[in-house]
């Protein structure tokens, strides 16, 4: 990344915040009454909408639900206004664009890693993603996914969040590591980890990097990432 476009002289990214700082969250439950769980995140100028429907009896054919745990369905999508090259055309009916179907992969995986499924065997759990507005990477998805679970009473490891972290790399000086980017830092280019973790399990539920990261600017951007969802994991923890 560019780091004398990212972070001043004084320290200070081009939002103000310092390289650790994250991006104002605000956050509610139960915003959608027809949902058996729902939440609201904002995270800066990124707004997601998170609904979960279930556990309840498989539809359609039951000999795709495993027999000892929950079949976990994902949908990810974005509002036609969402910017932040989160736009795209209306799908077919009953389809959906690439990127959707990759997003929704990437959450499911995620989220296999976080619920209890052996609780809810031969049920589904559906979770629904929409991306109202974007500044940043799609990852706030998993974010408010976890709250919508918690909110359906849905039994979990840990709640489950994710954060990014990148590099600035000024003209004099060494690295820094910044915590949460926003969309304007992600296309500076350069390389961006995403992460994903489940409270109290002290493992990694995802660990994404963009690009090749030398092993020793590996640990710095690692940790960034890692200090971004305990930061917003203590913003949630009081929702």
């Amino acid at each position: 990344m560019a780091g004398l476009e990212l972070v001043s002289d004084a320290g200070f990214r081009a939002d103000g915040r310092r390289p650790d700082e994250l991006r104002k969250v605000r956050a509610r439950l139960g915003v959608l009454a027809r949902a058996d769980g729902s939440a609201y995140l904002e995270q800066g100028n990124t707004k997601v909408l998170a609904a979960v429907y279930g556990p309840h009896e498989v539809r359609g054919s039951r000999s795709k639900a495993p027999p000892d745990r929950a079949l976990l369905c994902c949908r990810c999508s974005s509002a036609p206004f969402a910017g932040g090259g989160e736009r795209r055309r209306r799908p077919p009916q009953g389809g959906g664009d690439r990127r959707s179907g990759e997003r929704a992969l990437l959450l499911r995986g995620v989220l296999e890693g976080a619920v209890l499924g052996q609780l809810y065997p031969r049920s589904q759990i559906d979770v629904h993603v929409q991306v109202l507005q974007a500044d940043g990477g799609s990852w706030a998805s998993v974010s408010a996914a976890g709250l919508a679970l918690q909110d359906a009473g849905v039994a979990l490891r840990g709640p489950v969040v994710a954060g990014s972290a990148g590099l600035a790399e000024p003209p004099a000086g060494p690295p820094v590591a910044l915590s949460d980017l926003s969309a304007a830092e992600e296309a500076a280019g350069g390389p961006r980890l995403v992460v994903a973790t489940v409270a109290g399990s002290g493992q990694l539920a995802l660990c994404q990097l963009s690009a090749r990261l030398h092993q020793e600017r590996l640990r710095p951007v690692l940790d960034a990432a890692q200090a971004a969802c305990r930061g917003l994991h203590a913003v949630l923890d009081g929702v």
